[in-house]
């Protein structure tokens, strides 16, 4: 009797909480939003955006909603709401379970835009990254190209032009639509790292394609190349085109000052001071109309915050009203009901305490057993961890130190061979050279015996190390490394250093062994708590589906160590075009 009327209370409790709930149809909202945000009509789009929230909606759609609010948000440069509303919406998918990488991508790739908008590079880079992962899991190939691309951008702003040329390529290989963008992002890649060639090629390459909007930049860019070659005609020829075709733009930008500015300049050092003060003054009209919009911008994006401030605030105040009264009711009833449960709670409070006692003595028994038993078999898996440990260590050892010297000592004794015969080198510095090596082999060996495993690492570092084991290695004239590093500008924690050292040593053994190349590069970098290394070599290439991860202590190994430092690790290879290798290491 007493359970019928608690299922009759619960019963009415919910029918009243529901009683205002709305269950209209939600019919093309949601591509009507889609629309306005793409017409960018932002008052529109918060008043549709208010309607959907009233809707009935499922959790894949309330997902959506908190991601459309957090790009209007984003829009109207509220970015502490726009970062709550994109995480909420990553929530529910999370919540529910809902896998679904489309909105994952959105969500991602709009947390991204907005830690660029301010400035936050460490997040910007980490959701750019995820925006990349849900990419490939939605094997979308525009939205991996997209992503691509904006990693692209990002590294190409801080100044790592080989790794922001990397995705751009990535991005056209997957068909991003915009391929005039992407072709002057790598050509201006190339100017930064002064690859001038290049630069030009691909800068002619987006000029070619039709209904370009990027001209102005383009001819800007092409004046940049001519500029460092010190061709000056070729320069003012490509900043004048640039200059014709900004006069088809109907928008303002930086272009325009980038653009006469370097007019001015380019006159300036001509001496032909009339034309250098027309452009410097029609340089700061520019500026001057420029600071202008944007300031009307801002005031703008003040008033679109105050007013939507404003319609927060009346939505709060009937939201609160509403939420007054039905916990009034609903209190009142609670009220009720739980008076008449309280007795019946009582009753069987004392009963419950006793069976809980009972259980909790007896869970503490076998709680101890447990404990026996774990520490019995702690004490057994620690000893023969232990043997594992070192039989793993010696092996590494010898894979690592020994190694690499062995693959060099085999390509000195083939130089050898092959001077004897044509006697191109003199015959007793290679002699010396190899047996220099085999000298240091049997040091190795007998410092792997007496477990001195830091080497030459701990005394000098790690760049150290890698320029001495490239040159020694470049000395057997069949293959020429080069070291080129950036940001290092002190020591690494040491255990650090030899991990990445061993890795590199791996890396290079596998080019001698397999790769047949003649050039190799080694490229270390330091930057924002992060160690970017790339190993790239002009060999035969491998088809990487192919290859093994568990064979051997080659990839297998070097994989093995970089998850253990965190990091990651991305191969990229094209047979008869070589291979190369990216790797990211946290150095915080």
């Amino acid at each position: 009797m007493i359970n019928n009327i608690l299922v009759s209370f619960f019963c009415f409790i919910l029918f009243i909480s529901n009683f205002q709930s709305s269950y209209n149809v939600k019919d093309n909202k949601f591509t009507s939003l889609n629309t306005l945000i793409e017409n960018n009509d932002l008052d529109n789009c918060y008043i549709l955006l208010e309607k959907l929230g009233k809707l009935k909606l499922s959790k894949l759609e309330t997902s959506k909603l908190q991601s459309y609010y957090g790009y209007y948000y984003r829009k109207t440069h509220d970015f502490d709401k726009s970062v709550k509303y994109y995480l909420n919406a990553l929530k529910v998918l999370k919540e529910n379970n809902i896998k679904s990488y489309r909105d994952e991508f959105n969500i991602f790739k709009g947390l991204a835009l907005l830690n660029s908008e301010i400035s936050d590079d460490k997040q910007c880079l980490f959701y750019l990254k995820k925006s990349l992962e849900s990419a490939l899991l939605l094997q979308d190939s525009l939205c991996i190209s997209i992503a691509h691309n904006n990693l692209g951008v990002f590294f190409d702003k801080k100044n790592i032009g080989q790794t922001s040329i990397l995705h751009y390529k990535k991005s056209i290989k997957y068909g991003y639509i915009d391929k005039a963008l992407i072709y002057q992002n790598i050509g201006s890649s190339y100017i930064t790292l002064n690859k001038l060639d290049s630069a030009k090629y691909y800068l002619n390459l987006s000029k070619k394609i039709p209904n370009n909007n990027y001209l102005p930049l383009i001819y800007l860019n092409l004046s940049r190349v001519e500029k460092k070659k010190e061709k000056f005609d070729n320069e003012i020829f490509f900043l004048l085109k640039a200059k014709k075709e900004l006069r088809n733009s109907q928008i303002l930008n930086e272009n325009h000052l980038k653009v006469y500015n370097a007019l001015y300049i380019w006159y300036q050092n001509k001496k032909d001071y009339k034309k250098a003060l027309k452009y410097k003054t029609t340089y700061q009209n520019l500026r001057d109309s420029i600071t202008k919009i944007e300031l009307k911008k801002n005031i703008n994006q003040l008033n679109i915050k105050y007013q939507t401030a404003e319609k927060d605030k009346q939505i709060l105040e009937t939201e609160a009203k509403r939420i007054k009264n039905r916990n009034f009711l609903i209190g009142s009833l609670l009220f009720i009901l739980f008076a008449g449960t309280i007795g019946i709670l009582s009753l069987k409070n004392s009963k419950r305490k006793r069976k809980f006692a009972e259980q909790e003595k007896e869970l503490e028994t076998q709680k101890n057993l447990t404990l026996l038993k774990e520490q019995e078999l702690n004490t057994i898996n620690a000893m023969v961890d232990g043997q594992e440990k070192e039989r793993k260590r010696i092996a590494e050892d010898l894979h690592d130190n020994l190694g690499s010297v062995l693959a060099t000592l085999k390509l000195h004794f083939e130089n050898l061979q092959m001077n004897k015969e044509k006697k191109k080198i003199n015959q007793e510095e290679l002699f010396n050279k190899t047996e220099n090596l085999i000298d240091e082999a049997y040091l190795k060996v007998r410092s792997i015996a007496h477990a001195k495993n830091a080497g030459v690492i701990a005394n000098q570092g790690l760049l150290s190390a890698v320029e001495i084991m490239a040159e020694k290695i470049s000395s057997a004239d069949k293959i020429n490394i080069d070291v080129i590093h950036f940001g290092l500008n002190k020591r690494l924690e040491n255990s650090l250093e030899i991990t990445v050292f061993r890795i590199i040593q791996e890396l290079i053994t596998n080019i001698i062994k397999h790769a047949e190349a003649t050039n190799a590069t080694i490229n270390i970098s330091a930057y924002d708590k992060n160690l970017n290394i790339i190993v790239e070599d002009n060999g035969k290439g491998f088809n990487i589906k192919k290859v093994n991860l568990k064979d051997g202590m080659g990839i297998g190994s070097i994989k093995t160590r970089i998850e253990h430092l965190k990091g990651t690790f991305e191969i990229d290879s094209t047979i008869g075009k070589g291979s190369s290798v990216i790797i990211d290491i946290p150095i915080e």
